[in-house]
């Protein structure tokens, strides 16, 4: 592939778009390298239009005084059509209006903020706007006391970048450098995790960058080789990370990922679909950004971590070995065996998992590699042999894994209150980074549901019948009206209840979900640092997995029933304390008190700890 240098591309903090230098002062810098002419034109105060200077790259630049913070501007293509700005920090008029001037300036008071460690993130997935009522950052704040009581070390936001309409779930962003202005803006996502870091909480943010969304991507019009069609992605034409002018590309995209560090302080990036980025350059994009990051972190002392969604392993493998060396990526295999343990579900991509045999294999490797879970892209791999638990992030329930069901049902919906808490113990014992869906410690009733706030009406209607295509089995076999992602009540349906978790079942489950997390803290044998430190022992006729655990002396014995009957099992020889038993008294429905069984058995569905010595 051939492409200018990249070093002569501008810095990688030095991202494009609007800047505001202060005192009235402001750059503008934007690539568009196949026109003849950029104008900027200014609205506001007094509505005017200047020459931009093209240089030898592609970018067209201007720096003018009297242009304030809220100045509204567009960019002029060759004389005729106008363009917001792609990489915008504001669009206060939605994706097809102006574009607006911003002043970063803000009062951080989180200087003694350093970080966690991965090893101590317990993470907890929200869409800001259907966790409150408001469905904004600061509407989020006044809960982050709870969460941490709960045992919450991290909050991860689903895709905040500017997305047509007010509601969405995030992943059709088309301005990734502007947080929505209907979620708050920059300011109101400054405050957000300045305050999660007061609280000592770390903050993931999602970022897509492996496709623009459908409405409003003018990248386009402005700078066509931004794309390209050598790759196809369900999408449609990949972002051009390798080919000619790939180089303004890559600058694009790994400014933006650093200016969420460095602008908004935040933690942790989540990197969405990262299969369907496509590089195949002598550094791959992944590799470019992991580098910076952490030139980044060692430059702030603050951690700058870089989580995949993806399944293979080679996103965390160091770069001697033919890996990214990301600091961690997301291992959905433990999702899947575990949901069709408890489910019998074997949908789609969930028939290559089956019994509790695929599900210990998950526990010991994070991934379940057989023949039948694997691509040509990704043929069957072995363990990683010195793989760390934080490296994996698990969970039994996100965004995906309830939104993308036909009505959104939540694991709730599917199970009953001891099978909720038997999965608590599973996940939450188990020793990967746990991910928890917002609600699902305390079995929040509300569907997630696919909402969209499209305004192009052939969109709305791709929307609506690519939906009805993909579950057309589903509807006929259960008679079931999928709901509509355009209606507003959609998005409404979907929005949380937060009194819930101070009550009946709800609140059993969510104390019992704050007693898990703090014997997870507490532990010592639950902080072990490789996965050849957990031992799994099955026995698939009975329905139960045990998860024999060490950190050195320490020892914990975990005994998950997942049978309807209750069965005698206990820990190995040794010296034991039972810990928790989730079919204790403490732990029922007050509605409906379980019945008791022999205290020396392991109730149906239930889950037992020992901590001791072994043996």
């Amino acid at each position: 592939m051939t492409e200018a240098p990249r070093g002569r591309f501008p810095a990688h903090d030095s991202p494009p778009g609007a800047t505001y230098l202060g005192d009235g002062r402001t750059a503008f810098s934007v690539w568009a390298p196949l026109h003849t002419q950029i104008d900027l034109s200014l609205l506001d105060p007094t509505p005017r239009s200047v020459p931009m200077q093209r240089d030898p790259f592609g970018y067209w630049r201007v720096t003018l005084d009297a242009v304030p913070p809220g100045t509204r501007y567009f960019y002029q293509i060759d004389g005729h059509e106008q363009r917001p700005d792609p990489a915008s920090r504001c669009q206060p008029e939605g994706v097809h209006g102006p574009s607006a001037v911003v002043d970063p300036a803000y009062t951080w008071h989180d200087a003694a903020w350093q970080g966690i460690p991965l090893r101590d993130y317990v993470v907890y997935e929200l869409h800001v706007g259907t966790f409150t009522p408001e469905g904004t950052f600061d509407a989020i704040i006044p809960h982050l006391a709870h969460l941490k009581e709960l045992g919450i070390s991290a909050i991860e936001l689903m895709p905040v970048a500017h997305f047509p309409g007010e509601r969405n779930w995030g992943y059709d962003g088309v301005y990734f450098y502007a947080p929505h202005t209907a979620y708050g803006g920059v300011d109101g996502l400054k405050r957000l995790v300045d305050a999660c870091h007061q609280h000592g909480m770390a903050v993931i943010l999602d970022v897509v960058y492996n496709h623009f969304g459908p409405e409003g991507n003018y990248l386009w019009s402005l700078a066509r080789p931004f794309f390209t069609d050598r790759y196809h992605t369900p999408w449609g034409d990949a972002i051009n990370y390798d080919g000619p002018e790939s180089g303004p590309v890559r600058h694009f995209i790994i400014a933006n990922a650093l200016s969420w560090f460095r602008e908004y302080h935040i933690d942790a990036l989540r990197l969405d679909a990262t299969h369907e980025i496509y590089d195949y350059s002598p550094i791959h994009i992944l590799d470019e950004m992991a580098d910076e990051a952490r030139k980044l972190a060692q430059q702030t002392g603050r951690p700058a971590y870089l989580i995949a969604e993806g399944y293979a392993p080679r996103l965390v493998t160091p770069r001697a070995k033919g890996g990214h060396d990301l600091d961690a990526h997301w291992a959905d295999h433990f999702h899947h065996a575990l949901h069709v343990v408890f489910t019998g579900e074997r949908l789609g991509y969930m028939a290559a998992f089956a019994g509790l045999e695929h599900l210990a294999l998950a526990y010991r490797q994070a991934h379940v590699f057989t023949s039948d879970t694997h691509t040509e892209t990704d043929p069957p791999l072995a363990p990683m042999p010195n793989a760390r638990p934080d490296q994996f992030v698990v969970c039994f329930q996100n965004h995906d894994q309830v939104g993308n069901r036909p009505v959104g049902d939540r694991k709730g919906a599917l199970l009953t209150f001891e099978q909720l808490k038997l999965a608590a113990g599973a996940l939450l014992l188990a020793p990967f980074i746990p991910l928890l869906f917002m609600g699902e410690e305390y079995a929040e009733p509300a569907p997630f549901q696919f909402f969209t706030d499209h305004s192009d009406p052939d969109l709305v209607r791709g929307v609506r019948e690519g939906r009805k295509q993909e579950f057309a089995a589903f509807v006929a076999a259960h008679g079931v009206e999928l709901p509509d992602p355009q209606d507003v009540a959609t998005f409404v349906r979907s929005k949380l209840n937060h009194e819930l978790r101070s009550g009946g079942r709800h609140k059993v489950l969510r104390d019992l979900y704050r007693e898990l997390l703090r014997l997870r803290r507490e532990l010592p044998a639950l902080h072990a640092e490789a996965l050849t430190d957990l031992e799994t022992v099955v026995d698939a006729a009975a329905g139960t997995l045990c998860l024999h655990r060490r950190n050195g002396p320490h020892h914990v014995w975990i005994a998950l029933n997942f049978a309807a009957t209750p069965v005698a099992l206990a820990p190995p020889a040794g010296s034991w304390e039972l810990l928790l038993d989730s079919a204790a008294a403490r732990w029922d429905d007050p509605a409906t008190p379980a019945t008791r069984c022999d205290p020396d058995l392991l109730a149906a569905h239930s889950v037992k700890m020992w901590v001791g010595n072994g043996s």
